[in-house]
């Protein structure tokens, strides 16, 4: 809540004994927080010789920004494709237990699912600030079902739609709104899809390639159409081939508007991205690298028969199998473990791994200038991690709301 006290005089938090994750490296600095907010320490004692009222020793512990995942389809029992008498209870619990990963954003993601169940999800979830009670909601990924028969992955083939030539209204048609939806995936190589790419960026949502048959050429008039994302990359499209490398290539196009970044995301879990597929991506594309959890209702659950919106999935091992077939459905990783396999199979920097979680979904959303950063002015959305990339603690708005061993 805001404080009744005008800014001047509200509480300030030091954290001390710590190395911040800003512009790029680690710097031993301290990190000043007020009212939510990161703070400019020369502002603070050069106008208004203030102090701080609380001091956190961090105990040489690394700060970074809060981790964002703009694709998890849900965890610990809870499936976001699946509608409840209330959907919201199944959400809190999902966002109060990613605390626990050093997330503090993240996009619900509904996989390919019937009008019904999204005329139903959708207006129950509100884009919210998150808080003691959990991370908070940026808005949804819609996965589906614009997308390829033959791509389909675990997506239910029954429920995928084509575009009828009537743009927008298909899509409105199908999600009822687009109210709180910060993303879609689709496939840009179905007909009458330029327009309707066009028409969600104008309204400032994400568009995103995947599940899809596509090659390069309709991949890059999608990006010039307004696409800015890869879901899942190399999983659920057309294998990188020499002679048209399909969508994969547009991580190193020469089609690419100036000015605009492709990000993609990729799921580090070990399992749907061979590791030199994950280097390969990285060192053609490393500022565009996003990593994503997918996970499903089995994160966090013991292996066993779980759902993925209307399909039976099974779990073994660290895969998540459609029931009775070798068909991947998203993972049962969480945010932290991609984050410290990304580092280990990339061999990239604590600082690339850490951005991949966090200032690159926040540039691919658009949101920089709050999220995916420890700049002046941005919310104090922290997560505290030891040299191993182990989660100590988590922090939004400045406020401790998960801590290891409490």
């Amino acid at each position: 809540m805001p404080s009744n006290k005008s800014v001047s005089d509200a509480p300030i938090t030091q954290f001390i004994n710590c190395r911040i994750l800003r512009d790029h490296m680690l710097k031993g600095e301290d990190l000043w927080v007020r009212e939510g907010k990161i703070l400019d320490p020369e502002k603070l004692f050069f106008d208004e010789q203030g102090f701080a009222d609380k001091r956190v020793d961090c105990d040489g512990s690394i700060i970074a920004p809060g981790f964002i995942d703009v694709q998890i389809n849900g965890g610990f029992g809870i499936d976001f494709s699946r509608p409840s008498e209330d959907i919201g209870v199944g959400l809190s619990l999902v966002s109060k237990k990613i605390l626990e990963h050093g997330v503090t954003s993240f996009c619900p993601t509904l996989v390919t699912s019937p009008p019904a169940v999204y005329h139903k999800v959708l207006p129950q979830i509100k884009v919210q600030n998150g808080g003691p009670n959990g991370a908070g909601v940026l808005g949804f990924h819609l996965e589906g079902p614009y997308i390829s028969m033959e791509k389909k992955g675990a997506h239910p083939e029954q429920y995928l739609r084509t575009f009828r030539s009537r743009g927008i209204e298909d899509l409105m048609e199908t999600y009822g709104s687009l109210e709180d939806v910060s993303m879609v995936t689709l496939a840009p190589e179905l007909a009458d899809s330029q327009s309707v790419v066009k028409e969600l960026c104008q309204r400032g949502i994400t568009v995103s390639l995947g599940h899809s048959m596509a090659n390069l050429s309709q991949a890059e008039d999608a990006v010039q159409h307004g696409a800015s994302f890869i879901t899942h990359l190399f999983n659920a499209m057309l294998p990188f081939h020499h002679r048209d490398p399909g969508i994969v290539g547009l991580l190193t196009s020469d089609q690419i508007p100036a000015g605009r970044t492709v990000f993609y995301g990729m799921i580090a879990d070990g399992i749907h991205t061979n590791p030199a597929a994950l280097r390969i991506a990285h060192r053609a594309h490393p500022s565009g690298l996003v990593l994503v959890t997918d996970a499903i209702t089995a994160m966090g659950l013991p292996p066993g028969r779980h759902t993925l919106g209307q399909q039976v999935i099974e779990i073994q091992g660290l895969h998540a199998y459609v029931a009775g077939t070798k068909t991947l459905s998203g993972s049962i990783a969480t945010m932290d473990m991609c984050v410290r396999h990304f580092k280990q199979a990339s061999g990239c920097s604590i600082e690339e791994a850490l951005e991949a979680a966090s200032l690159h979904p926040a540039q691919l959303l658009g949101i920089t200038n709050r999220k995916g950063n420890l700049d002046y002015g941005s919310d104090a959305d922290l997560v505290l991690l030891n040299d191993d990339l182990n989660i100590i603690s988590t922090y939004i708005s400045g406020e401790e709301v998960w801590k290891k061993g409490a």
